[in-house]
């Protein structure tokens, strides 16, 4: 649901880049300007300018529709509408709409990776001079042998990501380079997995399973998918996994692996409490549906009609704004997560609902992909609103979801209540460190969740996760028979909202693929420490809920998805040599990241820091020392922190406590006085000095 580190975004970037499959949506987050108290949104149509300028090729092309390509060799990819195509020479080079940023697929003959990539750079920016900070493999996959991502460092203030990859067919290879600024990089993601979702050698086809019928999950084949859990979490560090199957109505595995918390012998198992966080939208989704269920609102209904105090930026935005536009990530409302991530003591329903207002659309309705949290959490407070006006906001929804959601399924463990779940069976929260070695993670931060939970605050375990799954898969039915909603009813949430590239789309609350022919629905969840995914086969009759006490989670569960398909259909062994490949770059990235941080941050830099900066959006930060540890006090939580000098000769601090570091403060002065700029991708906060 949300990225808690500025890492995990180029982490995310170059799987998606090198591998050509989307991660479950996730966080996209991280000179100086004047002094600012409030968010200034980065503006998508005039994004910084790269540092080194392209070279024009001639003749582009403008589309009008998503357009089936090929790149000079013949390798087929699709350009997505409003984006300009233009060859020079064995250079096939896209340019976004707003100008300004490309993404290169280069045609070239090489001995190796690397003179593969120096080649392309000559053809597509000959003069660029980004430093490389890291090179990574990938596992052989959709046809392409030798893949290897190359990612460059670029300064925080230029706005940009810039990184490269290989990828051979016979002696052919094709390099792609990925050039954008930060702003319309997150917030076009759909077409740049248009792009890469169906990069393909000429010639190729996908494995399908459409028409096949499903195997039956006996011993055996559990075994496989066991196995396959134990030896990733041994390869990505995950401290614990719980996992839960069903088929044709029954679950035939339910059970957990590792330990709840590193360091103690406790093992989790199917009654373990996870922070299931994204996965609770997919269940206020159905709260929501439930109430369309007694006639209370539709899908269509104006929101301002059943909740007059509903606004975002302006009144005419607010006025178009239905309640299917809460909760399909179409309605083009950016990521604007830091201002409840970093400023949440005080936070209530009503405080988040009021910031929502300060926020607008950087597209037009259902144009593109944008998950948005503070929206999806209103879609809930809408929904409770509804059912108990008199009641305050979160205490509403917290009533609405136990008597339309958990107690009408029998999950009978889920809860909102933080205290509850701690004093139970739980897993705790753990991350990489800075050195990529297993550590508790900074579990405060999750307490930020609270007044947006209805975007991803639930606590859930296997065996309550798999009732919900259950109820899906039977259509809307209860294990006794029973039709707890009506099915078209139910079946409506899956309804296609927006695209996600050529095989997957975001319906309302649920993300929907076909990448391999059969249809799974899905949706993932992400908050420090724990990242957790539920999908099914509606197809099929089979559903499988992961739940992992561990950030690198994502790596573990969207490697399962692909496992379990290999298990159910005999597809090609692809999935263990995948999350083998992902842990490899993930341990190799982190290092790589590390080279470039100096712990203790930089004594002379860290002497020039005032001692206290405030902005308005994100609340005020108060710089300490404990002995040689410079440390950023939020007020909810602190953190000891790093220095690093970037290219273009600033200075930036970054958090380093585990599962939320990376975050990236740059040190500047504007109007004689010290500032702190902190970015997401389409955002700029600048903290003043107090």
């Amino acid at each position: 649901m949300l990225g808690a580190m500025i890492a995990l975004r180029t982490t995310l970037l170059l799987a998606l880049l090198a591998c050509g499959s989307k991660s479950t949506p996730a966080p996209q987050e991280p000179g100086t300007e004047p002094p600012a108290t409030s968010a200034n949104p980065a503006t998508p149509t005039e994004p910084p300018p790269p540092a080194v300028p392209a070279a024009q090729p001639a003749a582009a092309t403008r589309l009008a529709a998503d357009t089936p390509s090929t790149t000079v060799a013949g390798n087929a990819f699709i350009a997505p509408a409003g984006w300009s195509i233009s060859v020079k020479g064995n250079a096939t080079i896209l340019e976004v709409p707003e100008g300004g940023s490309w993404i290169a697929l280069v045609d070239v003959k090489a001995k190796d990776a690397e003179a593969a990539v120096a080649e392309a750079w000559a053809a597509y920016k000959p003069g660029a001079k980004w430093p490389l900070k890291s090179t990574t493999a990938a596992a052989d996959k959709d046809g392409w042998t030798d893949q290897k991502a190359f990612n460059y460092q670029t300064s925080p203030n230029e706005r940009r990501d810039v990184a490269a990859g290989t990828m051979r067919a016979g002696e052919q290879w094709t390099v792609w380079i990925y050039d954008m600024a930060q702003a319309v990089g997150e917030k076009r993601l759909a077409a740049i997995e248009l792009i890469f979702g169906r990069l393909f050698p000429k010639g190729y086809a996908r494995e399908s399973f459409a028409g096949k019928k499903a195997a039956v999950l006996d011993a055996g084949r559990i075994k496989q998918l066991t196995t396959f859990i134990e030896s990733s979490q041994k390869a990505l560090g995950i401290p614990g996994v719980s996992l839960g199957l069903i088929q044709n109505g029954k679950v035939v595995f339910e059970g957990g692996f590792g330990v709840r918390e590193i360091g103690k012998p406790a093992k989790p198992d199917g009654s373990t409490l996870y922070m299931i966080a994204s996965n609770t939208k997919s269940m206020t989704t159905l709260m929501l549906a439930k109430l369309i269920d007694e006639k209370k609102l539709t899908w269509d209904t104006a929101v301002t009609s059943v909740f007059p105090q509903f606004k975002l930026g302006d009144a005419e935005t607010t006025s178009k704004v239905l309640v299917k536009h809460l909760v399909c990530a179409c309605t083009g409302l950016p990521r604007q997560d830091f201002e409840w991530l970093l400023e949440f003591k005080n936070a209530t329903p009503a405080t988040a609902l009021a910031t929502l207002g300060t926020m607008q659309p950087t597209s037009k309705f259902g144009e593109m992909y944008q998950y948005s949290n503070p929206l999806a959490a209103a879609g809930g407070f809408v929904g409770g609103f509804v059912l108990y006006p008199k009641k305050e906001l979160g205490a509403a929804y917290d009533e609405a979801m136990k008597t339309r959601v958990f107690d009408p399924l029998g999950m009978t463990a889920t809860t909102f209540d933080f205290k509850r779940a701690l004093r139970a069976n739980h897993a705790t929260a753990h991350a990489l460190d800075i050195d990529g070695k297993p550590a508790r993670a900074a579990f405060d931060v999750n307490y930020s969740i609270v007044a947006v939970r209805p975007a991803g605050g639930a606590w859930s375990s296997v065996k309550d996760v798999l009732k919900y799954v259950g109820m899906e898969l039977a259509r809307g039915k209860l294990p006794n028979g029973k039709q707890y909603i009506t099915e078209q009813v139910l079946l409506d949430r899956r309804a296609p909202q927006v695209a996600i590239g050529k095989d997957e789309v975001y319906a309302i609350g649920l993300g929907i693929s076909t990448k391999y022919g059969t249809p799974v629905v899905s949706h993932g969840g992400s908050m420090i420490g724990y990242k957790t995914q539920m999908f099914w086969l509606p197809e099929h009759g089979v559903g499988a809920v992961v739940l992992t006490n561990a950030d690198a989670g994502w790596a573990l569960q969207s490697n399962f998805q692909r496992k379990l398909l290999e298990v159910l259909f005999d597809g090609k062994p692809e999935a263990d040599n995948d999350v083998a490949a992902v842990a490899k770059a993930m341990y190799e990235r982190i290092a790589a990241e590390r080279k470039l941080l100096t712990v203790p941050a930089d004594k002379d830099a860290a002497g020039k820091l005032a001692a206290k900066y405030a902005n308005d959006a994100l609340g005020e930060i108060a710089v300490t020392r404990a002995g040689d540890t410079l440390v950023f006090d939020f007020g909810e939580f602190k953190s000891p922190m790093a220095s690093r000098k970037n290219p273009d000769g600033t200075t930036s601090f970054l958090t380093i406590v585990p599962g939320f570091d990376g975050i990236d403060f740059v040190a500047g002065e504007a109007a004689g006085k010290r500032t702190l700029t902190f970015r997401d991708a389409q955002h700029e906060y600048v903290f003043g000095e107090k």
